[in-house]
C-alpha cells in the first residue's frame, strides 16, 4: 500500500488487464561439428562469411560443417550457434610472453600454425614513450612462412588471417583495458573473459604469479605457438555432450552441455551434421530434456536398402521421439570454395528450410514442398512407390521432380504416436508452450486469488488469439481453436494453500494436408440418388 504522509496530491501507476506475450524466435539454430579451428565456446553468426571469419573454411571431405552452415544460410536461416566440437585429449597451443601467455582461441594442432607479435603500442605519450602494447596475430590455414607477416607484406605463403589490437592498457579503468578488448584469463583471481567475440586466434592468459599492473614481454619479433594436439580419436557422442580440459584444473563445456547454459536459451532447432546414431540419439534426448527444442537428423550415406531405413527402431535407427525429423537421402551440392560436386548430408539445407518457412509463413507451416536451394541432385532418386514404404515410418523424403525441382517432401516427426507425429505440430506446441513459459514469470509469488486468475486468462488468450488470426490454430471461432480455464475449476483448496496456480490449455492446432485427394466422377443426366 502507498503512504500518504503529507497533504496533496499524489499520481500513482497501477497495473490491470492482460500482459502481453511476444511470441519467442522458431529458427535460431545449433550446430555443432569440426570446424577448422577456434573456440569450442557457441558463437552466434549470422552469415556465412562471418563463420570464415571465426572458424575458417577449409574442407574436409569427411567433416560436414562448413557445408552446413553454408546450406543453412543459403536456404534462408538468420542466426546460428556454431558449436565446435575437438576430442577430449586435445590441446591448446600457446606461447610464453613473460608475465603472460598467449593462448590460441581453441585446442587443436591449428594453433601451432598461428605467430604472435607484442610490440610497443604505435600511440606515444608527450615523452615518446609507448601508452601500452599491441597484440597482433596471424593464421596460416596450410605451410606456415617464415617471415613476420606483420611488417612484410609481400612475401609468400601469406596468413589467412591477420588480427591487429594497437594502444592496449594495462590499467583496469581505461576504456582500452586489454580485458575488454580481448579475450582475457586472468588465472590468480580466477576471472576470465574468454568469448570470442574480438579475437577469433587467441586468447591473453595472464600468469598466476604475475603482478596485477603486470605488461606482457614485447619484441620486434613473432613467435609461433606451440604444443597444439588433436586427439588421436575421432569425436564421438561423448565428445559431443562433453566438456574439454584446456588446462590442469580447467575444465569448460563444449557441444550439447554448452548449449543447456543460460547464454543459449534461444536456441530452438538442434544439429550435427553426418553424425553417428549415437551423437543423433543424444541430439534427440538433448532436446526432450530442454522441451524447447527439436532434432534434424540426417540419414546414413549410401543408405539404399529402404528396409533398413527405419529411424524409429533402436537397433537399427535412433529412437521413437516427437522431438526430431530424419531426413533422406544424402544431396549433391557445389562446393562453395570450387564449384566441384560435394555429396553432403541434407540436415544444414532442412534447417535453413524451416527458418525460411518460419518466416514467410508461420512455425505452424509444415516445413515441406519447399525448393531445397543449392542442392543440384540426390544421392538417390526416390519414387512414391518407395516412399509408400518410408513415410509412415517417420522418413523425411527429399525428391527430385520434373520442372519443379529439390524439394523436401516430408514432414513427419519419429514418433510412433499420432497425435505428435507432424513436425509442424510438435513445433507449434513448443513455441506456444515456451511463449507462455517465458510471458507469464510476472505471475511468480502474485496474490493467488481470482483477481490473478483473470489476468492470466485475459494474457494468455490475448495471445492465442492472434495466434488463431495468423492461421495456427484450427477452427471457425475462437471456442473451436481453443480454451482456457483458471478458475476453482482446476485448482483445490489444497491447490490453493500450497501456492500453486494451475491453468488449463486447450488447443486444436492445423495439421498439414499430406494427402490431397480430388475425387472426380462424370455427371450424366441421370437422376442423382
Amino acid at each position: 500500500m502507498p503512504e500518504y504522509l503529507h497533504p496533496g496530491v499524489y499520481i500513482e501507476e497501477i497495473e490491470r488487464g492482460p500482459r502481453p506475450i511476444e511470441g519467442v524466435p522458431t529458427s535460431t539454430a545449433a550446430i555443432l561439428g569440426e570446424a577448422e579451428r577456434g573456440s569450442v565456446t557457441p558463437l552466434m553468426v549470422t552469415s556465412y562469411k562471418e563463420y570464415q571469419r571465426w572458424f575458417g573454411d577449409v574442407f574436409d571431405p569427411k567433416k560436414f560443417l562448413p557445408y552446413a552452415v553454408n546450406g543453412f544460410f543459403e536456404n534462408g536461416g538468420k542466426r546460428a550457434y556454431i558449436c565446435q566440437i575437438v576430442g577430449q585429449k586435445a590441446k591448446p597451443a600457446s606461447a610464453d610472453f613473460g608475465s603472460f601467455l598467449v593462448r590460441a582461441a581453441g585446442p587443436g594442432i591449428w594453433g601451432n600454425r598461428v605467430k604472435v607479435k607484442i610490440s610497443e603500442s604505435t600511440t606515444k605519450d608527450k615523452n615518446g614513450k609507448a601508452v601500452g602494447f599491441r597484440l597482433q596475430l596471424a593464421y596460416w590455414s596450410g605451410i606456415v612462412g617464415d617471415f613476420d607477416p606483420f611488417t612484410d607484406r609481400t612475401t609468400l605463403p601469406r596468413p589467412s588471417l591477420i588480427e591487429d589490437f594497437d594502444d592496449l592498457d594495462t590499467n583496469e579503468s581505461s576504456p582500452d583495458f586489454f580485458g575488454k578488448r580481448v579475450p582475457f584469463i586472468d588465472q590468480a583471481k580466477g576471472e576470465k573473459n574468454e568469448g570470442p567475440e574480438s579475437s577469433a586466434l587467441g586468447i591473453l592468459v595472464r600468469k598466476a604469479d604475475a603482478p596485477a599492473n603486470s605488461s606482457p614481454t614485447t619484441s620486434n619479433d613473432p613467435k609461433p605457438l606451440e604444443g597444439g594436439l588433436d586427439d588421436d580419436q575421432d569425436v564421438g557422442v561423448d565428445d559431443f555432450q562433453g566438456k574439454i580440459d584446456l588446462e590442469a584444473g580447467r575444465v569448460i563445456p563444449q557441444g550439447l552441455t554448452a548449449l543447456e547454459l543460460d547464454p543459449y536459451r534461444d536456441v530452438a532447432l538442434v544439429y550435427a551434421p553426418g553424425a553417428d546414431k549415437d551423437t543423433a540419439r543424444a541430439i534427440v534426448t538433448h532436446c526432450e530434456n530442454m522441451r524447447f527444442r527439436f532434432a534434424v537428423i540426417d540419414c546414413e550415406k549410401g543408405k539404399n536398402n529402404l528396409n533398413d531405413l527405419d529411424p524409429r527402431n533402436t537397433q537399427k535407427g535412433i529412437t521413437d521421439s516427437s522431438y526430431a525429423a530424419f531426413y533422406y537421402p544424402w544431396i549433391l551440392t557445389p562446393d562453395p570454395r570450387t564449384g566441384a560436386r560435394k555429396l553432403i548430408p541434407p540436415g544444414g539445407q532442412v534447417l535453413g528450410v524451416y527458418a525460411r518457412s518460419d518466416t514467410e509463413r508461420g512455425v505452424f507451416k509444415a516445413p515441406a514442398n519447399e525448393i531445397v536451394r543449392g542442392a543440384i541432385n540426390v544421392e538417390f532418386d526416390i519414387n512414391d512407390g518407395m516412399q509408400d514404404n518410408l513415410n509412415p515410418k517417420g522418413v523425411n523424403v527429399i525428391r527430385s521432380f520434373p520442372s519443379r525441382g529439390i524439394r523436401v517432401w516430408g514432414a513427419r516427426t519419429i514418433t510412433s504416436d499420432a497425435l505428435w507425429k507432424y513436425v509442424s505440430v510438435r513445433r507449434l506446441f513448443i513455441f506456444l508452450e515456451r511463449s507462455i513459459y517465458e510471458g507469464t514469470q510476472w505471475v511468480v509469488f502474485e496474490p493467488n486469488d481470482d483477481r490473478l486468475w483473470a489476468r492470466v486468462t485475459d494474457t494468455i488468450r490475448l495471445f492465442l488469439r492472434t495466434q488463431w488470426r495468423l492461421g495456427a490454430l484450427f477452427g471457425r471461432t475462437e471456442q473451436e481453436a481453443f480454451f482456457i480455464t483458471c478458475d476453482r475449476t482446476t485448482m483445490t483448496q489444497d491447490d490453493i494453500l500450497n501456492g500453486r496456480l494451475i491453468c488449463e490449455i486447450g488447443i486444436s492446432p492445423v495439421r498439414p494436408a499430406e494427402f490431397v485427394i480430388f475425387r472426380i466422377f462424370q455427371n450424366t443426366a441421370e437422376a442423382q440418388r
